[in-house]
């Protein structure tokens, strides 16, 4: 029977293993984009816009927001790896240049985790005799460093998409007025619509915090509707100030 490695049971060979891997930035880009655009939608009508202005900020904010969290994800995430990559070539030239040093603080290391006499020196040596793993154990043990297992690319689109497809749930009840006529509210609608869109996104935050499902849609709902409160008011103010 073919052994199944750890990467494979956890799906990390296949398009939904490596989907998983970038749901954290799904989710969260999702949340941003859902309350960036609703609290627009809810500023929007606090101050009795017109529904084609309320699209016009909409998409606005919609895709320079989304463009900037992804730009932020995306730098942030290749700053990581530059750090990563700088203090391993940092750790390579002090095992070639000062490997007696380099020797004495992985057995400080070790002696710290209860390893002496005779077992220290075999563990000691088993590590210093191969220069990647002597490395390795110097980034995770003394650097407290470990690789990013994601592409800082990836980081950004994964969290610009989400956040334009969850982001367009707000105004997709203004758009369809656009071209056929709502007899409802357009803003019922939206907040309807966008609190679907908030309890998915918690459940799918729960899969990713291990939390109560209830606790996850709570907080995520919770969040959304001070963002909208927040806005409405404020659009309200701002429209009675301004006339």
């Amino acid at each position: 029977m073919e052994k199944v490695t750890e990467e494979r049971l956890h799906g990390g060979d296949t398009h939904i293993g490596k989907f998983h891997k970038y749901l954290s930035e799904f989710v969260y880009g999702g949340i941003d984009g859902c309350i960036t655009t609703f609290a627009v939608v809810a500023g929007a009508e606090g101050a009795g816009l017109s529904n084609s202005i309320v699209i016009i900020m909409g998409f606005a904010n919609l895709i320079a927001d989304g463009f900037a969290m992804s730009i932020g994800s995306y730098l942030s995430a290749k700053s990581e790896s530059e750090v990563y990559d700088k203090h391993r070539k940092t750790e390579y030239w002090e095992v070639e240049n000062i490997p007696d040093m380099e020797r004495e603080e992985i057995r400080q290391i070790y002696t710290g985790y209860g390893f002496e006499g005779e077992l220290l020196d075999k563990v000691v040596g088993v590590i210093t005799a191969d220069k990647d793993r002597w490395v390795d154990v110097m980034m995770k043990e003394e650097l407290e460093l470990i690789p990013g297992n994601k592409s800082p690319f990836t980081i950004g689109a994964a969290t610009f998409i989400s956040f334009i497809v969850v982001g367009l749930i707000p105004m997709l009840s203004y758009l369809i007025d656009l071209f056929h006529p709502l007899m409802i509210n357009q803003f019922v609608i939206s907040a309807a619509l966008t609190s679907i869109a908030f309890i998915i996104i918690g459940l799918v935050k729960t899969e990713i915090t291990k939390t109560s499902k209830i606790k996850g849609v709570w907080e995520t709902l919770m969040l959304g509707l001070i963002a909208a409160i927040l806005a409405y008011y404020v659009g309200d103010f701002l429209a009675h100030i301004t006339n």
